[in-house]
């Protein structure tokens, strides 16, 4: 189905996928260092509020890039970043020096290139904070995969960390496409259609290639085959992430508790995760993002438009 979004409806989208994303990393959020429940269930959830994290820092500061100009202007957002980076939301050293850079005046692609002794982050930074950039493009998976790409590049130079972005934000736009189509893609459809815009010789392809062979299977083997996100990079975090949102893309609350069981680094599958998911449910919806979760979760920045 060919059609025109206009920007209301764009901002709709990316906004119920941020709420996705924010809900998921507050929840996951809670239980990172005690480690996941037995049964998560809503009679054990955790006392609000949920505090987020950089993630949905991050997400936010890309959010309102595409609010005020429709797509990513790189030393805007760069800057916007560093700016608005607290350190209390949980940022990891490697982040907190690139944006030390850039506030105090290094170029951005010098503070990106600058990390891991010239190699760059391979992190899966980029991935976790670009969900709704990805629903926002819904009409096109080629600019989502472009402007996932721009967003990914301030602070992410490994090719890796980039991928990690692209394949999420394509991921998100799959999903938004299919809430307006009225037509839930099948699993391996999902995953084809995020393979299909990755380098296939990138490390994040592989992992999602390899998620498709791993629909139906136990999650337990499933986190064995492609990891938790435990070492907090896009390889090891990006291929479950997908694998949960294609499998559970309509049911929000049962993603977000596959995240938080599955251990590793909670907060950030269970945003990426979140936002994806979201992208097609909506807020409120059944299979959507809970109410009384939202209301849990600590409110969003007073900047955001």
């Amino acid at each position: 189905m060919s059609f025109t979004l206009f920007a209301d409806a764009r901002l709709a989208l990316a906004r119920d996928s941020l709420a996705g994303l924010s809900t998921g990393d507050a929840l996951g959020a809670q239980y990172f260092l005690p480690g996941p429940p037995e049964d998560l269930t809503d009679a054990t959830l955790p006392p609000a509020p949920w505090e987020w994290t950089d993630d949905t820092e991050m997400a936010c500061s890309v959010l309102a890039e595409l609010a005020h100009s429709g797509d990513v202007d790189r030393d805007r957002l760069a800057l916007a970043f560093a700016e608005r980076c607290a350190p209390r939301r949980g940022y990891g050293a490697g982040a907190m020096a690139i944006l030390r850079l850039i506030r105090t005046g290094t170029p951005w692609p010098l503070a990106a290139a600058s990390a891991f002794d010239g190699q760059g982050s391979c992190g899966n930074g980029a991935a976790m904070r670009v969900g709704p950039l990805g629903a926002y493009f819904a009409d096109s998976t080629a600019h989502a995969a472009a402007q996932a790409r721009a967003s990914a590049e301030v602070t992410h130079a490994h090719p890796e960390g980039v991928a990690g972005a692209v394949a999420v934000a394509v991921a998100a736009a799959l999903a938004a496409r299919a809430r307006l189509d009225g037509h839930r893609p099948a699993p391996d459809r999902l995953l084809a259609g995020v393979a299909a815009a990755l380098d296939p010789g990138s490390e994040v392809h592989r992992s999602v290639s390899r998620a498709a062979g791993l629909l139906g299977r136990p999650v337990d083997r499933v986190v064995a085959e492609l990891g938790n996100g435990s070492r907090v990079t896009a390889q090891d975090t990006v291929g479950f992430t997908l694998w949960v949102a294609a499998t559970h893309l309509d049911d929000y609350p049962t993603a977000i508790r596959r995240c938080v069981r599955a251990g590793g680094d909670m907060d950030t599958t269970a945003a990426i995760v979140g936002a994806i998911v979201a992208a097609y449910t909506g807020v409120g919806t059944p299979g959507g993002v809970p109410e009384a979760w939202l209301a849990a979760r600590e409110p969003l920045p007073t900047w955001l438009p």
